[in-house]
């Protein structure tokens, strides 16, 4: 997901993104610790990276409430 679109969402549907994030890293690290090749292997990147970047959006919109 890009910068652009996730800066465009609400803090709860970022909150909710977030959260469905985690689960499917969750599951793919279980995967690739129990020894299975994932289908996807730039996957896991792709989701810290969206995680990261939620992250971030989340703090920019909470400076932006407190200002």
């Amino acid at each position: 997901m890009k910068i652009k679109e996730l800066r465009g969402l609400s803090s709860q549907e970022l909150n909710s993104k977030l959260g469905e994030l985690y689960k499917e890293l969750m599951k793919d690290n279980a995967q690739v610790a129990t020894g299975t090749i994932p289908k996807n292997p730039g996957k896991i990147g792709r989701a810290k990276k969206t995680i990261a970047q939620i992250k971030t959006v989340l703090a920019q919109q909470e400076v932006r409430k407190n200002a």
